[in-house]
């Protein structure tokens, strides 16, 4: 009855996961993109230890990607640093497109057809409309991000909480300085530095649009010491991240994932992890028949990610808490240490 038992929508990180996922059960897979690969996003492109597991829970091999590691996070502010190694395994940097090279690479391996340059026009029942073709399918996935046109075609766009805040990306043509992730807080902002191989990429986040990297950097003198004459070697890129929660993920045959399912805001760095867990999560419950088991599972793998985010959003909202977590961080390491294994999930 169906050309395929599983059409994914989107074709980035979230929607080769999702592939792969549903492969490894032994699924037909399409996936259908309207751009071609790699493609890029602006974001903060270091991978946390559990992001690392929760890929190779679905098949994916980044443990022996040629990134560059990082042993842990290192905060820096109001007058404080401090750093914790990560409890068990490094992290991994490397540049987005070279991580969704990657998946490409690996989902076409497992066997995943993939359409590239072939916009979705719409979906029915239990089909996919194409320019000119319809394709029949028994589970319809939408990965197509946070602007989801397959979560409007399914009715699913009924968002219960959305907040937005502004990010800029931009590399940088020197070794990185230091073994850690780095995150300088400052008045309404944060710079996140994660070293990806012979670069650096930093990452500007905000509640306002206005400050972008070249005036950000003039407010942290340490983190543009760093910087001052090392060339850059990308454009400048932005991005609008934030947390939304949607009332539900699922609805008959369809399933939304990643961003296109919500999302949790992109200080925690924990955005892949999340979709790579949601694949995973996906994938059993095609395989049982039952995509309402996927919902449920879906608001649990949001908890954690959710908590720290508002966590560390309240020290960028409240300056008189940033500065005493930091003071706190500094004068008792253990407790930065516990935060970031929960962080990480350990």
């Amino acid at each position: 009855m169906f050309d395929t038992d599983v059409f994914v929508i989107g074709g980035g990180p979230a929607g080769m996961a999702a592939a792969m996922a549903a492969r490894a059960r032994g699924f037909r897979v399409i996936v259908a993109d309207g751009n071609r690969p790699p493609i890029d996003k602006a974001c903060g492109e270091g991978l946390m230890p559990d992001s690392i597991a929760a890929a190779s829970d679905i098949g994916i091999r980044l443990a022996e990607a040629e990134g560059c590691r990082f042993r842990g996070v290192r905060f820096h502010g109001d007058g404080h640093t401090v750093a914790s190694d990560f409890p068990r395994g490094d992290g991994l940097g490397f540049r987005r497109t070279k991580l969704h090279s990657l998946l490409v690479e690996q989902a076409g391996h497992a066997g995943v057809e993939m359409l590239w340059s072939t916009p979705v026009k719409g979906i029915g029942a239990q089909e996919v409309h194409l320019s000119g073709r319809s394709l029949p399918a028994r589970w319809i996935i939408g990965a197509d991000g946070s602007s989801s046109r397959v979560r409007r075609w399914a009715g699913l766009d009924r968002i219960l909480r959305n907040s937005r805040r502004f990010a800029y990306r931009q590399h940088f043509a020197r070794r990185p300085w230091s073994e850690f992730m780095e995150i300088y807080w400052g008045e309404g902002c944060q710079v996140y530095v994660t070293p990806v191989g012979y670069e650096v990429c930093v990452v500007v986040m905000s509640r306002t649009p206005e400050p972008r990297l070249a005036d950000t950097l003039a407010r942290f003198p340490q983190l543009q010491s760093y910087l001052a004459g090392v060339p850059v070697s990308s454009t400048e890129r932005g991005a609008v991240t934030g947390t939304a929660l949607l009332k539900s993920v699922v609805r008959g045959n369809v399933a939304l994932i990643g961003d296109a399912s919500g999302s949790v805001d992109a200080i925690t760095g924990e955005g892949l992890c999340q979709a790579f867990r949601q694949a995973a999560a996906l994938a059993v419950a095609m395989a049982a028949g039952d995509l309402s088991r996927y919902g449920r599972l879906h608001r649990k793998i949001r908890r954690r990610p959710a908590f720290m985010a508002e966590l560390m959003l309240s020290m960028d909202r409240w300056p008189v808490v940033r500065r005493r977590a930091l003071a706190v961080f500094a004068a008792h390491p253990h407790w930065f240490r516990a935060l970031v294994a929960v962080h990480v999930g350990a």
